[in-house]
């Protein structure tokens, strides 16, 4: 896996095309370290997975659940840098798997917007997932992005009225962020029956695409989602790994809960 990596809309159409849901797997960027953060994300892409979305720690993170938010804060307490997260990101593009990024808008707008998706391009960046930057604000965003061919990720919530998906849907570029539940981020023992029905209504709002996270934690969850998805996001269960001591330990955790969602997902569309 020598090439840089492409966008991770391609990705998914990749995974279409196969008849598989695309597996979208979630780290935090810096936890262990941030060279243990690469080593877990080159595992994540040796084990199937198709995109990595590395979360950038904030220091008020209020869509993350506990077990992410522990692993943020020791990645804080270690003094995690934007230019660490534009360094993983180029080790992991490098490495062949395409990267987008989940971070909320305090660290862009401090860093500088069109310097920001500059520097992101130039790594080999798929695009943004920005949480807490509703599309009536996202236009300075939206124009950096487009000027160097980055992804525009909205999230959508299951109280989203057709208005709002619509909006959100026109603004997004790339794929469409569904959130299964309202709340926090974090593994679930079961995927409620309202999926469903947030993905159907976010594609008939206009969404080419749409990828379904919070909560999935096994292959089963995987494959019931990825049976109508385009996508499946996980990050909760796959971070819970990585406190495993000693760290190789944690990359073996990592690789088979990443495999077991791999087999969950794989011909899943045919």
């Amino acid at each position: 896996m020598t090439d840089r990596a492409g966008h991770s809309a391609a990705a998914i159409d990749a995974a279409r095309g196969r008849g598989d849901c695309a597996l979208i797997a979630y780290l935090p960027v810096g936890f262990p370290s941030v060279d243990d953060s690469i080593r877990a994300g080159k595992v994540l892409a040796d084990a199937g997975v198709d995109i990595i979305e590395l979360g950038f720690p904030y220091s008020d993170p209020g869509m993350d659940g506990p077990t992410i938010q522990k692993a943020t804060v020791a990645a804080l307490e270690r003094g995690i840098h934007i230019e660490d997260l534009f360094y993983a990101t180029d080790e992991l593009t490098s490495y062949g798997i395409p990267t987008c990024v989940m971070t909320y808008w305090n660290p862009v707008e401090w860093w500088g917007v069109e310097r920001f998706a500059r520097d992101f391009a130039a790594v080999g960046g798929s695009g943004l997932i920005t949480p807490d930057l509703p599309p009536e604000e996202g236009n300075q965003w939206e124009e950096a992005a487009e000027l160097n061919d980055l992804e525009c990720i909205y999230l959508t919530a299951p109280s989203s009225p057709e208005h709002r998906l619509r909006l959100i849907c026109e603004h997004s570029r790339g794929w469409v962020y569904a959130a299964s539940s309202m709340g926090v981020t974090g593994a679930r023992a079961s995927i409620g029956p309202q999926v469903q029905g947030v993905v159907e209504r976010t594609r008939a709002a206009g969404a080419e695409r749409v990828c379904v996270g919070l909560g999935v934690s096994t292959g089963d969850q995987a494959r019931e989602i990825g049976a109508y998805a385009d996508g499946v996001i996980v990050g909760s269960a796959l971070v819970k790994t990585l406190f495993a001591e000693p760290f190789d330990r944690a990359l073996g955790d990592l690789s088979d809960l990443a495999c077991e969602l791999a087999r969950g997902v794989k011909g899943v569309r045919q």
